[in-house]
């Protein structure tokens, strides 16, 4: 593997993990940083670090594998949900945003949820549409 797509995929670890949210400059990059795969990705990868750290506290400092579940919930509301709502949130606003900005937002081919052409599979951003308006079909996303 070389350097570059190991630096990428720290990278996306790293967004993970800092619970980056995203701004309304992801509207102008072909490749945005938040998609909602991406919040769910965060989600999954906060929630197995804190069990897996709560289980090695538990076995290192206790020496038993009872784990204190309401500290587990705790952590979760704290480090996953709240922040996964958050960037969420922020994503929704930035996606509508979008969708009122561009011819793409109201053609039946946008796919919401990943700022995706799903005809040409590309991302769209308002300085980027992939058909240039000419595949554009009205019915909004699904």
């Amino acid at each position: 593997m070389d350097e570059d797509k190991l630096s990428y995929y720290f990278d996306k670890i790293k967004d993970a993990l800092m619970f980056r949210e995203g701004s309304f400059e992801d509207n102008y990059t072909t490749e945005p940083k938040v998609t909602l795969g991406s919040i769910i990705w965060g989600i999954l990868l906060r929630t197995g670090l804190i069990i897996g750290a709560v289980m090695l506290i538990e076995i290192l400092f206790f020496k038993r594998i009872n784990v204190n579940w309401y500290i587990v919930f705790f952590l979760m509301w704290v480090f996953v949900a709240f922040p996964a709502y958050r960037q969420y949130r922020k994503f929704d606003e930035r996606i509508d945003d979008l969708e009122e900005s561009t011819l793409c937002g109201s053609c039946r081919y946008f796919i919401k949820d990943s700022q995706l052409c799903r005809l040409y599979d590309e991302h769209i951003s308002i300085d980027f549409i992939p058909c240039e308006g000419e595949s554009w079909e009205p019915g909004g996303p699904d």
